[in-house]
This record gives structure tokens, C-alpha cells and sequence, in this order.
């Protein structure tokens, strides 16, 4: 499938990994492919995003929060029930890392194993939301008669999941995902 991807759009899935790698994480996230794709100012996402207010620093920043919050493994509602009953998750963590260090929640990456013979696929390097997302980013470019995909394909990708952290900071941001991807459409037709 990357075959078709252009060269913008083979460094975001590099960067999404580095980012993934950097953090600590093993898949990637769909919030990897995001920052991604918010790495190259240049590119024709970015530039809608920024049409609509939105910084790319702002949404880096958003990510950031939900990861560092995330990295105990409770989401936002997980988080909002243990507030309700006193606990502050926060607190928690920093006694944590105060007694075992930085990251001693952070789930551990076992070494790979190496063995004699044919290699098993283990589920690569992608989360099945990310997966998700290039997948549906070739159906986009398909849909929209382009021959090749693009990181406009990888944003309307995300858009398309609509689940995922990546879709999450955006809304979060104001972004209306329908909006966005109107927009994105529109400026596609216009550069062509």
C-alpha cells in the first residue's frame, strides 16, 4: 500500500513512528499520524487547519496532555469517576514516579525475540485504529479518482475513523470533523 503514498506522506507515517518510539509507546496512535502530518508546515492539511484557526501547536500540545494523562491506561471517564470520589489521579502518579522514577507506569516494551526459522507477523508497529486510518486514507484517494495518497488523504483518514485521539484533540480544538473535511475537499479541487 505505500507504494502510493508520495514522499510527504512516507514522512509522516516516519514521523508518526518516531513519535510513537519517542514516547515510549509501541503502536502507533492515530494521534501519532496527526502530529505526523502537523510535522511539515508545508503541506496542504496544515494549511487548511490553519485557514481555520487552528495551530498546529496548539493541537501538538492537546496531544501531549491526553498522552501524559493516558499513560496509566484510564481514559477521561475512568479519570472524572475517581475525582468524583476523592482520588486525584494526578497526586497519585507524581508520589509514583517520586518513589520509582519518571515513566514507571509506562508499560514496558519487551525486547524482541529473535528465533531460527521464519519470522511471525506480531501486528507490526500500528495500532488497528491507525491501520484503520491508512487504510481508509487510500479509500479517500480512490473515492476522490487520485492515483496517488497524500497527507491530505492521511488527515481525511483520521476524520473519516473519527475516533481516535486524533479526531478527539481536533474536536476538542473546535474543529468540526464534517467542516474540516468539506474544506479539505474544497482545497484539493482547487489545487488540482
Amino acid at each position: 500500500m505505500f507504494e502510493r503514498f508520495t514522499d510527504r506522506a512516507r514522512e509522516v507515517v516516519r514521523r508518526a513512528r518516531d513519535e510513537a518510539r519517542a514516547e515510549g509507546q509501541r503502536p502507533v496512535g492515530t494521534e501519532h499520524l496527526l502530529l505526523g502530518v502537523l510535522a511539515d508546515d508545508g503541506n496542504l492539511a496544515v494549511r487548511v487547519l490553519t485557514d481555520l484557526g487552528v495551530r498546529a501547536d496548539d493541537l501538538r500540545a492537546a496531544v501531549r496532555r491526553h498522552v501524559a494523562r493516558g499513560g496509566v491506561g484510564l481514559g477521561d471517564a475512568d479519570a472524572a469517576a475517581l475525582r468524583e470520589i476523592g482520588i486525584d489521579l494526578a497526586a497519585i502518579v507524581a508520589r509514583i514516579e517520586e518513589s520509582f522514577g519518571p515513566d514507571a507506569l509506562r508499560e514496558a516494551v519487551p525486547a524482541p525475540r529473535r528465533r531460527w526459522g521464519r519470522r511471525r507477523y506480531a501486528g507490526g508497529p500500528f495500532s488497528p485504529r491507525s491501520k484503520k486510518v491508512l487504510e481508509l486514507s487510500l479509500r479517500e484517494a480512490i473515492r476522490l479518482r487520485h492515483h496517488h495518497i497524500g497527507t491530505e488523504h492521511i488527515l481525511l483518514g483520521l476524520l473519516r475513523e473519527g475516533q481516535g485521539l486524533a479526531a478527539l484533540v481536533l474536536t476538542e480544538a473546535g474543529v468540526d470533523l464534517d467542516d474540516l473535511r468539506r474544506r479539505v475537499e474544497t482545497a484539493l479541487r482547487t489545487a488540482a
